[in-house]
């Protein structure tokens, strides 16, 4: 087997001027629609120089839900606050930030699945995880200090009770109620995220980040002594 190319005249980073070939066919037509030769085509190498990197589709997909997974965590690694109630709404905004500024890869983790693709856990979950390591921290820091409103939840049904404990115990010790929060938090920023970058927001409100904005202030009015 010949060695791996390392460079090109006209990309020196192949590696990274595939993946960015990709993120340009992705933003035009689709995740759906990603083709090797085409990206070839697009940067004026033989397809089996992208070979040499990326055997197939599915891998060049998996190398790009990993990098968008750590882009997103490396946008909420970067939330300066250090008191948790000013770092959560931080997070929030953050995390929308991130979302407008790279719709292509927000889509390709949290929308609609590719036919027939499978992400390999072993590859993305480590990257999907460090992503939710920062609310997870914030969460149980709040819980820690006595300073979430949890006297209102209702009492978890016997078997989600046991999935947040086993959850728990894989996640170095978090209380099952602060990863239950976190989880619930996500869901309402990741709500208002979709229908922004999806345009399918209602009435057309003229700034999204105002609606946001309100939503995260009423997390902490709700949640937060």
């Amino acid at each position: 087997m010949s060695p791996r190319p390392r460079s090109d005249k006209r990309h020196p980073d192949l590696q990274n001027a595939i993946k960015e070939a990709a993120w340009k066919q992705i933003a035009e037509l689709g995740a759906t629609a990603l083709n090797l030769r085409g990206i070839a085509r697009d940067l004026g190498i033989a397809a089996p120089s992208i070979y040499n990197y990326f055997p197939n589709r599915d891998e060049l997909v998996t190398a790009l839900i990993v990098d968008a997974y750590n882009s997103l965590a490396n946008a909420q690694v970067a939330v300066e606050p250090s008191d948790p109630a000013d770092r959560l709404s931080a997070l929030g905004l953050a995390y929308r930030q991130w979302a407008v500024t790279y719709p292509q890869r927000y889509l390709l983790i949290f929308g609609t699945p590719i036919p027939h693709y499978h992400a390999p856990e072993d590859a993305t979950l480590p990257a999907a995880q460090r992503a939710l390591e920062p609310l997870i921290g914030t969460i149980q820091a709040l819980w820690v200090a006595g300073r979430l409103r949890v006297e209102h939840l209702a009492v978890p049904p016997p078997r989600l009770e046991s999935d947040l404990v086993a959850w728990s115990q894989a996640a170095g010790g978090n209380h099952p109620e602060s990863l239950y929060l976190a989880l619930v938090f996500w869901s309402r920023v990741h709500g208002l995220v979709m229908l922004e970058i999806t345009n399918q927001m209602p009435w057309g409100f003229a700034d999204p980040a105002e609606l946001f904005e309100r939503e995260m202030d009423n997390i902490l009015i709700q949640y937060l002594v």
